[in-house]
């Protein structure tokens, strides 16, 4: 899928939520995208397609920005500027797409205690006034989200079963609207080890047997190394590292990307890298390289013997491609 140049479009609109058609072989288009709360660049420009049948997982630390982009891709959060095309044009101003559908990090907080399982599931058709025979696509939704048999869950409220039983309900809930899209803010942190991997089995089942598209957002690269196609690392609002799984997890090309995989259990081959301090406050980006305050190269003084200290400490960078559909954003490797 083509990176598009966060230089093609022109930001001249503020405080605008923008959504269009967009052709069948992309589910969503991000382009230049920001989100900006006052003076905190919270999303600085971020460009992204997704096509259909494919993970793309959302990589950093806290703060850099990868929940509020998806929050804008779902319409609850306005953006500041830039665009998001998704199928169908739904109309500015919707706050929630159907053909998009969000699941949560705590499943037991995005769960009514007080409805059981057929209610929550059911929610969303019935907002939408649905027609047809509610019951069955709601069994039909558990079933697909491996609660079976399904008929033992409809009366069941969330407290009745497990925490994965209820990240399955969960998924049961996005899944009954057929979505093209399924957004996933962390979706295995809350729960136990022995559980996650058959949540994320769960996920890539779906795209595999729905075409489902499922961006996914995590600080942990070994939850795209099971899950991903493509991964793209966010660091301070932008994304820094784009490109397949399997090149950006054996040949990242951003020190940033380094640093999180050294500390990947899989990864025992690539020596350990500490970053110093704090992700930066959004609303003082750092001049030039948004990441050079806690760039092992520059600390390093590699950029230094390189010639790019300068650069790195002054000078803006662009995701630039490596090599086919790989692209970072980094001086040293410029």
């Amino acid at each position: 899928m083509r990176h598009i140049d966060t230089n093609e479009t022109n930001r001249d609109e503020t405080n605008r939520d923008e959504t269009t058609a967009v052709t069948s072989d992309v589910v969503v288009r991000i382009t230049d995208l920001a989100v900006h709360f006052g003076a905190a660049k919270a999303v600085d420009g971020v460009s992204l397609d997704v096509a259909p049948g494919e993970v793309v997982a959302l990589v950093g630390e806290s703060g850099s920005g990868k929940t509020t982009l998806i929050r804008a891709v779902q319409g609850l959060q306005p953006v500041t500027a830039g665009s998001i095309e998704l199928p169908g044009g739904e109309s500015r101003g919707r706050r929630r797409r159907p053909d998009v559908q969000m699941v949560f990090q705590d499943p037991t907080g995005a769960l009514n205690p007080r409805q059981t399982i057929h209610e929550i599931v059911a929610e969303g058709l019935r907002i939408r006034r649905e027609r047809g025979d509610e019951t069955a696509r709601v069994i039909e939704a558990l079933g697909r989200a491996g609660l079976r048999p399904a008929e033992r869950f409809l009366h069941r409220y969330p407290h009745e079963i497990s925490g994965g039983q209820r990240q399955r309900v969960v998924i049961a809930g996005a899944m009954v609207m057929e979505p093209r899209l399924l957004l996933a803010d962390e979706p295995v942190a809350s729960l136990d080890a022995s559980i996650r991997g058959e949540i994320l089995a769960l996920m890539r089942s779906l795209v595999d047997e729905t075409g489902l598209a499922i961006v996914a957002v995590t600080h942990d690269l070994g939850l795209a190394w099971n899950i991903a196609d493509r991964i793209a690392v966010m660091y301070l609002g932008r994304i820094v590292e784009l490109g397949p799984a399997e090149e950006v997890l054996a040949d990242p090309q951003h020190p940033y990307t380094r640093a999180l995989l050294s500390v990947v259990p899989e990864m025992e081959r690539m020596e350990q890298q500490i970053l110093v301090g704090e992700t930066p406050d959004p609303a003082r980006i750092p001049t030039g390289c948004r990441f050079h305050p806690r760039c092992p190269v520059v600390a390093s003084g590699e950029a230094a013997r390189l010639g790019i200290e300068a650069r790195c400490r002054g000078e803006d960078v662009v995701l630039t491609e490596r090599s086919p559909a790989h692209s970072a954003a980094c001086h040293a490797t410029a």
